[in-house]
């Protein structure tokens, strides 16, 4: 059998997939190689390591779900756009829980590091889904971090099995966007 060509970033995609599969703990060079049909050494001549590998997950990962989140809302606003980005984010996450951990695990090495960029398409991303509030610029930080934090527990809780009473978990994330709609509503009235 043909040995495949590996590049850095058919290393890349490779372990995003085995990621989703096993989960990011469970990373190792030795499953990767043992996936491409490789020794372990051949996968240093691509990555300089287990942890450079998972940050260049990470990278991958922040690029897919920015995407994704901005593909979801174009041509929406306000309540509409922050739907389809929420969907967009907890579909994301179902599909790619590894990449998902490893986005983030990853912290950015200094400012030249791609995961930078990255990360601020995602940051963007969201500042798009919130436009339509018409929010005080001082207040879209906080709701940024609200949005992410309340999206990010659900669906972290919903893969995870977290909900375990009978009720539609879909009624209960309908029913979670329709609060954090209401609220972003009430604090673009108040002028707060």
């Amino acid at each position: 059998m043909p040995r495949p060509r590996l590049t850095p970033e058919s290393v890349t995609e490779a372990a995003a997939d085995l990621v989703d599969e096993v989960g990011f703990d469970c990373l190792s060079m030795g499953l990767l190689a043992e996936r491409l049909g490789v020794k372990t050494p051949s996968l240093y001549k691509h990555v300089a390591g287990q942890a450079d590998l998972a940050h260049r997950i990470a990278v991958l990962s922040l690029g897919e779900f920015g995407a994704a989140v901005r593909e979801a809302i174009q041509g929406r606003a306000g309540r509409d756009a922050l739907t389809a980005g929420a969907q967009a984010m907890r579909e994301y996450v179902q599909q790619h829980l590894g990449r998902y951990a490893a986005a983030n695990a990853a912290r950015p090495d200094g400012p030249d590091d791609p995961l930078v960029p990255a990360a601020d398409r995602v940051l963007d991303s969201w500042s798009a889904m919130l436009r339509g509030y018409r929010l005080d610029p001082g207040q879209e930080i906080h709701a940024l971090r609200m949005l992410r934090s309340m999206v990010h527990g659900f669906v972290t809780l919903e893969v995870a099995d977290g909900f375990r009473m009978d009720t539609s978990v879909d009624d209960s994330f309908a029913w979670t966007i329709e609060f954090l709609d209401r609220g972003l509503q009430a604090l673009a009235e108040s002028g707060d």
